[in-house]
């Protein structure tokens, strides 16, 4: 074994699943030479007579790999470990690192950045001497006079593939593919020269097909690692797996080993949706969502508290089916007459009807939503919080749109499963994930128990609401004499 990738193991703390990443990337790089001009054919059979799951690169003209981890496990943190192995054995000084949104990006360069709380290279002796420089779709153009400095020798470089998408769709020369009057050559070209580009694609299903993705092969790596919790795209007849997965980490692996919180579905007791209207329907689940998340709220700083762990400030994640749906969702929460208003300053509606100013304090609470100084518990969205949303203290889904109980179980579920602590405590309140199904309860229980399923789910049966039933955490200060 080689000994970078025990101590990149080490001093990243990597999971089981994450170090057997690590470790097939090292035996790829012993069979397969990471340089230009290699032989693809033969680069395939190869890597094929070992990893049989391997079938074809798909439509690259690089040798590219897929790492298909469950959500949860730590995909940006394999991310580090993936560049900082290839530099440190490999000598690779450069990366192009593909985000497939804006949200993304930001939480990508966000963790690039040295002296953050998810640094990537946190404990990588070398990088404290000399961090990567970071270059961004934002910075580039600035940081052009460093490209060419061979002291700054390891190089990754961030970028927003939606942007590029837009403006391949508009017509545009994207600005990336521009000429730069400060290298004299586009930087597109300039890394396409490069001897040694090794491009990581982050949640890859989601921009596999499109016209950004149909450039990449003019960058020319050397070697391309996609990561992804869902390793197909849909196609006309349904799910299409890839061809080039060559490590499966599933769900159902991750649940079994402890890795992610414990989903579980409720409902009130008794409940007859045939009793309701569509709209009180909504209205209950919803109440009854604020009801577990004040709940588990008084739970987890009870346990801090006892435990003398950073305090957790859970989340209620509130799916909307539409922008219009999402703004009255707003105004709801937002009203005297929901929980007494007390949640007036503390809710944000994310989804594409904010543009400029309201648009960045929109992503800017949500990057923030971990911190326990900052005010928001309620989050509405509407389908722009897919994969790659990385936060640990999401407790409480409230889905109010339409899906079958299979997408509603794997979109929605996969949003909630991090743990805040890294592993499970053995307290349920602080490891257990709870979705509100109400008038879908059943119809969740009976896919999660389908035999393909991938997730078992917990049953969770409420009371009806009593008047103001409330917990609160009591902490006792010792008597000054």
């Amino acid at each position: 074994m080689n000994r970078h990738v025990n101590a990149i193991a080490g001093r990243l703390s990597l999971r089981a699943p994450q170090r057997r990443s690590l470790e097939i990337l090292d035996r790829i790089t012993e069979i397969v030479p990471v340089k230009k001009g290699a032989d693809l054919a033969a680069a395939l059979a190869t890597i094929k007579s070992e990893f049989p799951s391997v079938t074809d690169f798909e439509d690259r003209e690089f040798a590219s790999l897929c790492f298909a981890l469950a959500t949860g496990v730590g995909k940006t943190r394999l991310m580090g470990a993936f560049i900082a192995y290839l530099h440190l054995a490999h000598g690779v000084n450069n990366f192009f690192v593909m985000a497939p949104n804006l949200t993304i990006y930001n939480k990508l360069i966000t963790d690039f950045t040295p002296n953050t709380s998810k640094y990537v290279f946190k404990g990588i002796a070398e990088f404290a001497q000399e961090a990567p420089e970071i270059i961004t779709g934002d910075n580039y153009e600035a940081k052009a006079g460093t490209l060419f400095d061979q002291v700054l020798r390891c190089k990754v470089n961030i970028f927003n593939i939606s942007k590029i998408n837009s403006e391949v769709r508009g017509g545009k020369s994207p600005r990336i593919k521009r000429l730069s009057e400060y290298i004299g050559e586009s930087y597109f070209e300039y890394l396409a020269g490069l001897p040694d580009l090794v491009l990581i694609m982050d949640e890859s299903h989601r921009y596999r097909a499109s016209a950004g993705v149909r450039a990449i092969n003019e960058l020319k790596p050397v070697l391309g690692l996609e990561l992804t919790a869902t390793p197909f795209v849909e196609g006309p007849k349904g799910a299409v797996p890839f061809k080039n997965v060559i490590y499966d980490y599933p769900l159902a692996k991750a649940m079994q080993d402890g890795f992610v919180k414990e989903p579980a579905v409720a409902t009130q007791k008794n409940f007859d949706a045939g009793r309701f209207s569509a709209p009180e329907i909504e209205k209950i689940k919803l109440e009854d969502g604020i009801r577990l998340h004040e709940d588990v709220k008084v739970r987890l700083e009870t346990y801090a508290r006892e435990t003398s762990q950073p305090i957790v400030k859970p989340f209620v994640l509130v799916i909307a089916r539409d922008t219009t749906h999402a703004g009255e969702l707003l105004k709801l929460i937002q009203s005297d007459g929901f929980f007494e208003g007390r949640y007036k300053s503390k809710v944000i509606q994310v989804d594409s009807s904010k543009t400029g100013a309201e648009e960045e304090e929109m992503i800017e609470r949500l990057l923030k939503v971990e911190h326990t100084d900052e005010p928001t518990e309620i989050v509405i969205h509407v389908n722009m919080l897919k994969e790659g949303w990385d936060v640990s203290n999401l407790y409480t889904i409230v889905p109010l749109r339409a899906a079958n109980a299979r997408v509603l179980i794997e979109q929605s579920i996969g949003r909630g499963l991090r743990l805040p602590y890294g592993k499970r405590t053995g307290v349920t309140a602080v490891d257990r994930l709870s979705i509100v199904a109400h008038d879908r309860f059943q119809e969740i229980v009976d896919e999660a128990n389908k035999p393909d399923s991938a997730i078992r789910l917990e049953k969770i049966i409420l009371d009806a609401p009593s008047e103001h039933q409330k917990l609160v955490t009591v902490v006792c200060q010792p008597a000054v004499v």
